[in-house]
């Protein structure tokens, strides 16, 4: 599952870049080029979802991009985003084998059409216990 979150570029003198991500409580991290700043970014947001979930957390609705103040000249806003479970497999989540029941008409059609379970429970595990 994809997370998208604001977050805010700030050109220190330095020609680096702090970065603060206000939905997710001014989440703050740095790097040395922007790319490397927007790389930062996305694993703090990986890091700080990820700990939210296994806590039970309920995360944040993320805020329109255009509400985001811009305090600061030559700062400016843009969109991160983190595939979960991309995130997860990186670092090494373990995969938990579930068995489950469903009717024989609905697995036959699934099969059909190339559905992946596991992703598919995923998802919706995850929109139902995040997204309420």
């Amino acid at each position: 599952m994809k997370y998208v979150y604001p977050a805010v570029f700030y050109p220190e003198e330095n020609n680096t870049y702090s970065v603060i991500i206000p939905d997710l409580n001014n989440l703050a991290t740095q790097g040395e080029t922007l790319a490397e700043a927007i790389d930062m970014a996305v694993d703090a947001c990986g890091l700080y979802i990820y700990t939210s979930m296994k806590d039970g957390e309920k995360l944040p609705r993320p805020s329109e991009i255009a509400s985001i103040p811009i305090d600061e000249v030559g700062a400016f806003a843009s969109l991160v985003s983190v595939d979960m479970t991309e995130y997860a497999k990186k670092h090494n989540e373990k995969a938990v084998k579930k068995t489950l029941t469903i009717p024989a008409w609905l697995n036959t059609e699934a099969v059909n059409a190339g559905i992946n379970f596991s992703a598919v429970l995923q998802e919706a595990l995850q929109e139902r216990l995040y997204t309420k």
